[in-house]
């Protein structure tokens, strides 16, 4: 990689992330769906946040308050029944350029080697092949897996399948990186790891992320802003701001600030009550 290409020192791209064009609107937000049986169901109502430029926002809340539907219509895989989201100041219509999407299931080819899905995402925006494999390459070694460059994503542990969706995600150097509880599959160990990973990755790019978890302890940790959900419908009950200095070092050893169990508590005092009316609800119905 050339040494004059700041990702090659690991410098941040400061002439690139914090664009006007990163900025996340979500502005009465509704979404509306049809059961089964043809009734509807309101899975959203008139949710509104922003997410600044280059900035870490999470989105914390119980089962079934919407938090993946807001993604998918943030991305433009779906569209709201009511409201509006806005990227960069224009309405999001569909798939929005600049945007890397990592799910919690892996999304890696499984006939590709970790070398070929790395290097998917340059080669379909038209970079020559040995530029985006010289590129891949580099992003494999960042996120600590070189040498496995020819494995395939059954031969690796989850944790090292979570570094490569990292890798196929950051490659692309996106504005915009959504993030759909990444790492809940994982161990507690591996990951507290990731999690430490993502921060030193992300401070390098900035991308503006939206994160979804149902870890409180992981939002407060990662996030500038955290955003408490209700109970279906969901709607934005608060919003908190972390004030959290950065770079924040590992995870693992930041949990047991003074300032970090402070904000934790205060933002599970808001969002236990939703946690238990939707535990509430789901229990009744179970009786």
């Amino acid at each position: 990689m050339a040494s004059g290409n700041p990702l090659a020192t690991g410098r941040p791209v400061t002439d690139r992330v914090g664009e006007e064009d990163s900025r996340i609107e979500v502005v009465g937000l509704t979404k509306r769906f049809l059961t089964p049986k043809g009734d509807a169901f309101t899975a959203l109502h008139d949710v509104t946040f922003t997410v600044e430029p280059g900035r870490f926002c999470a989105i914390v809340g119980p089962t079934g308050c919407g938090k993946s539907t807001t993604l998918s219509m943030v991305s433009g895989l779906d569209r709201p029944s009511e409201g509006v989201v806005r990227v960069g100041g224009r309405q999001v219509r569909g798939v929005t350029d600049g945007i890397s999407f990592m799910f919690q299931t892996d999304a890696l080819l499984p006939w590709k080697t970790v070398l070929g899905n790395v290097e998917l995402g340059p080669v379909f925006r038209g970079m020559a092949k040995a530029r985006a494999r010289e590129l891949a390459r580099d992003w494999l070694r960042r996120v600590g897996l070189a040498g496995f460059e020819d494995h395939h994503p059954h031969q690796l542990s989850g944790g090292m399948r979570k570094r490569v969706a990292m890798a196929a995600a950051l490659i692309n150097e996106p504005k915009i990186l959504l993030m759909d509880e990444p790492f809940g599959a994982l161990d507690v160990q591996t990951k507290a790891i990731m999690q430490t990973e993502l921060l030193g990755l992300w401070e390098q790019l900035r991308p503006s992320v939206l994160f979804i978890t149902h870890d409180l302890d992981e939002a407060v940790a990662l996030a500038d802003r955290v955003v408490v959900m209700t109970s279906g419908p969901g709607s934005v009950k608060a919003v908190y701001d972390v004030d959290l200095p950065r770079p924040r070092g590992a995870v693992q050893d930041l949990r047991y600030e003074p300032r970090f169990l402070e904000i934790q508590q205060r933002i599970w005092q808001s969002l236990r009550e939703e946690v238990e009316r939707a535990y509430a609800r789901t229990a009744g119905v179970n009786a």
